[in-house]
């Protein structure tokens, strides 16, 4: 392919990435703000190059030594839920915006500590930048199938590097404060992250079912390799060993890379979203390494006896059968691979050489000359040029000293290199003892092994092909230490970790540290109890003034943040505004403003230099830390109670409702009953004072007529209080059913044979559909007699003459399904649910009303959940229907 054809599509590519970034910053809508799914592909920036090529080089060369380097976060990313929400809780709470100023800050905010941490990261990363333009700048020329020049300015990679450090300094640099979110980059990132996969899946597919006819093919050619068995098994106690090892070494690096830590703690917009990160992170690793194996033997196959770099495989294949397309698009995903991690390194890094180098050690007393406006600029023309001075160091690294490396062993040293953070780091927030001095002597102990054991031999070779001199005699005494089983960066690597720990811990425990490391060590190890009200556990001592630290502040927040930002501590902890002196939580608070935009140490140095600091010992810390933490449980249990007492009176308050509710159904209950009663008492008092007159006149045929309304009445009086009584005893589970087998359509005709006399009366039509396969079913006939009889009542009162009643059964999901259907008068909508209460009569009867208790429908549905069934009723097109279900199951048992 032609050179600037290429280079026109990888110009369209950053544009791509341009307009995502632009977009995602410019709308912030949810679907980049608050997606766990946009985070957790930010993740993984940790597919480089180096994974995207390097991987298919490993399985080649070494077998199956590729795969640690993806099962070490495999197995401990479910470890996240735990470990990785409480380091986003730390520094949320302490505005962290690198892993620089986490470490640092725990151990006394030390900036001795974050310099050296920033230089042990800037020289760790360089070459693992260096590693990303090398394989740019060799696919692009393996692509366009042109050398790679040495000179700088006629290299298309120099121009690509140029591009990609203005675009990491365009974006990484928009907000001055350094733990702001940057969403735009994120959202490239995540792009990224998803084309890559997706196009290293195109290569795969076609690699396994174009160039051969699937995974059995590959690997019944690849079997035929001499050496095929021992790569792909592992090699008994010294590969399973080397295998452990470098499943640490990735573990770590998964915590401890700049760019992990950056996208993991500090671009963390909600810690819920973790709960995807180590279920769907995981499984993106799974995919990408899904192909490597089929990708790798399928270019063994291929290029056997041919001299080619099995690293660059990938792009070899597609172009060996002459498929330009899939060729360019493998050569996009590593470019994405590639570019991810410059940018977020590049950015990650020029925060913490600002902030714990620049700033802290040259810059400070000019930015507290100057304004805000200038302040700002300033900070952010530092993190642009050292954006730039990172990716042209990077660039000149690879020109000069990877050049003849491997992606692998170059991406592997800048694990262990960065693996020396392990310690501190860990330490931080699992233990109170470990102190500025043992971190510090600890990291600088393991990495002068990796200097002597990995850094010196990988670039000394890049110019020499052997050693000599001193370094002959110095590397022999050194052999004193070789294990013969374990590989060399293992060794190295258990030596450097060895040495590391050990020195740590003793120089920890010997020597206590001051005041300030223990009170952060209580902050940090115990970071759920202080994140409501952290400026609490911070401990302070000594003279200062609200103004004074007002002053600094408005250099660097302005005028109008800063007045915003002390309203919210005055509202907060409820201060008087005209308090003049300031305490720790004011101090404390003042720090994390600053924070953000100068990194910890500078923040503390530019408050110190306003106030006046009490020295503290250490038992006086202890002792209003052991204070404060009764003060923390005192506040959480009077929480809890508070809480509790608020629970307790949300459930008095919706008693009392319950209770004002059921005594209004109380007192409707008692009109209802009285009224009820009242009408056959009217009647037959009525019917008893005029055969009380005994008056000769009265008709005999009248006074019978009379005899009889009392009669009725009475037995209608009697009716409605066994209905009472009946509904009462059913209520309260006082009537055992009596469960038997019956033939339900018998049962039915039972209930309709007492009134089938006054259905002809009306000439109303009966019908009955039978979907059953079986009829005999368990209930208690006699109560289902009388829920048919209520129903079936019901349906002849509101049916007009030449109406119909239809009654349909039906099996259904383990359910006998009985529907009762009657044409005529529909009940009003807002009745349905009423039906079934007491005393409830439907508001369309006729003139006369019919007889009845009131409580037929309400003894129904007793009847009906008395047998784990239900009632229910709706409106169809011409009348209504009355739908009763009972579980097959349930009756059954």
């Amino acid at each position: 392919m032609n050179s600037y054809v290429l280079f026109a599509v990888v110009i369209l590519y950053l544009a791509l990435l341009f307009l995502v970034a632009h977009r995602a910053e410019k709308k912030k809508s949810k679907i980049w703000v608050n997606n766990p799914y946009i985070y957790a592909l930010s993740l993984a920036v940790y597919c480089t190059a180096w994974t995207y090529y390097g991987s298919i080089g490993v399985a080649v060369n070494d077998g199956l030594d590729y795969l640690p380097i993806y099962v070490g976060p495999m197995i401990i990313i479910p470890a996240w839920i735990y470990i990785n929400r409480k380091i986003i809780r730390i520094a949320r709470i302490n505005k962290v915006s690198s892993i620089a100023d986490f470490i640092s800050l725990r151990y006394g905010n030390s900036r001795s500590f974050g310099a050296i941490i920033t230089l042990v990261c800037i020289f760790g990363i360089i070459p693992y930048i260096g590693l990303q333009i090398k394989a740019i700048s060799e696919t692009f020329h393996l692509v366009t199938n042109t050398p790679v020049s040495k000179n700088i300015f006629t290299d298309n990679a120099t121009y690509v590097v140029v591009l990609l450090a203005l675009f990491s300094s365009y974006y990484g640099t928009r907000y001055v404060d350094a733990s702001e979110k940057r969403l735009g980059i994120i959202s490239a990132v995540a792009l990224e992250s998803f084309l890559k996969l997706i196009f290293l899946i195109v290569l795969g597919v076609f690699v396994t079912f174009f160039a051969f006819d699937g995974l059995s093919d590959i690997y019944e050619k690849a079997s035929k390799f001499p050496d095929f068995k021992a790569k792909n098994t592992f090699s008994g106690l010294e590969g399973s060993f080397n295998w452990m090892i470098l499943c640490l070494i990735s573990a770590s690096a998964i915590f401890l890379l700049p760019r992990q830590f950056h996208t993991a703690i500090v671009e963390n917009r909600q810690e819920k979203h973790l709960k995807t990160a180590i279920w769907f992170f995981p499984l993106y690793l799974l995919i990408f390494n899904i192909f490597i194996f089929p990708i790798a033997w399928g270019g063994r196959i291929i290029f056997e006896g041919q001299s080619v770099n099995p690293e660059f495989y990938s792009i070899l294949i597609p172009q060996h059968f002459g498929n330009q397309i899939i060729t360019v698009l493998v050569f996009l995903g590593g470019l994405s691979s590639s570019i991810s991690m410059v940018i977020i390194s590049s950015i990650t890094l020029s925060i913490m050489l600002s902030n714990n180098l620049i700033i802290p050690y040259g810059w400070l007393d000019k930015l507290k000359s100057d304004n805000d406006v200038k302040n700002t600029r300033n900070i952010t023309n530092i993190r642009k040029i050292s954006i730039f001075i990172l990716i042209v160091t990077s660039f000149a690294f690879y020109k000069y000293f990877i050049l003849r490396n491997s992606l692998y062993s170059v991406g592997l040293i800048s694990f262990v290199v960065i693996s020396q953070l392990g310690p501190s780091f860990f330490g931080a927030i699992f233990w109170r003892r470990g102190s500025y001095k043992g971190a510090v002597i600890g990291l600088i102990g393991g990495l002068i092994i990796c200097y002597f054991g990995l850094i010196i031999p990988q670039y000394y070779f890049s110019f020499n092909q052997e050693f000599k001199g001193f370094l002959i005699e110095m590397y022999n005494w050194f052999s004193f230490f070789n294990i013969p089983y374990l590989g060399s960066i293992s060794q190295i690597f258990f030596w450097s970790i060895l040495v590391n720990m050990t020195l740590f811990t003793i120089i920890s425990v010997s020597q206590k540290g001051d005041y300030r490391e223990r009170n952060f060590a209580e902050i940090y190890i115990d970071v759920d109890k202080y994140i409501q009200n952290h400026e609490n556990a911070f401990i302070w001592r000594g003279k200062a003034y609200v103004s004074d630290i007002r002053n600094i502040l408005v250099k660097f927040l302005g005028e109008k943040k800063t007045e915003q930002a002390l309203r919210i501590f005055n509202l907060k902890y409820n201060i008087d505004t005209r308090t003049e002196t300031a305490d720790a939580r004011f101090i404390k608070f003042s720090e994390n403003l600053l924070s953000g935009r100068i990194g910890t140490a500078s923040a503390k140095i530019l408050i110190e230099g306003v106030t006046y600091e009490d020295k503290i010992s250490l038992k006086e810390v202890l002792e209003i830390l052991e204070e404060s933490k009764e003060n923390i449980s005192l506040n959480k249990k009077l929480t809890e109670q508070s809480r509790a007492l608020k629970k307790l009176s949300k459930e008095l308050s919706s008693a009392n409702e319950n209770l004002i509710f059921k005594d209004k159904q109380k007192d409707d209950f008692l009109d209802t009953v009285a009224h009820e009663l009242r009408t056959p008492l009217t009647a037959i008092r009525s019917a008893g004072e005029i055969l009380a007159d005994d008056d000769d006149d009265i008709p005999l045929d009248i006074k019978r007529e009379f005899l009889n309304n009392i009669i009725t009445e009475s037995d209608r009086l009697n009716e409605i209080i066994n209905d009472i009584l009946y509904l009462d005893k059913l209520e309260h589970g006082q009537i055992a059913l009596n469960i038997s087998k019956n033939n339900i359509l018998e049962t039915y005709q039972k209930a309709l044979n007492p009134i089938s006399h006054l259905l002809h009366q009306k000439n109303i039509h009966l019908n009955e559909v039978n979907l059953l396969t079986k009829t005999q079913f368990e209930y208690d006939e006699a109560r289902l007699i009388q829920v048919f009889q209520n129903i079936l009542g019901n349906a002849l009162k509101f049916t007009d003459e030449q109406g119909t009643i239809q009654a349909k059964f039906q099996e259904k999901d383990n359910q006998l399904i009985i529907r009762i259907f009657n044409t005529g008068k529909q009940i009003p909508e807002d009745d349905l649910n009423l039906i079934f209460d007491k005393f409830y009569q439907s508001r369309n009867q006729n003139v006369r009303k019919p007889l009845g208790s009131g409580l037929g429908l309400a003894i129904c549905r007793k009847i009906m959940e008395a047998h784990q069934g239900n009632i229910s009723a709706k409106n169809l097109e011409i009348g209504v229907e009355f739908q009763m279900i009972l579980n097959i199951i349930n009756a059954e048992k």
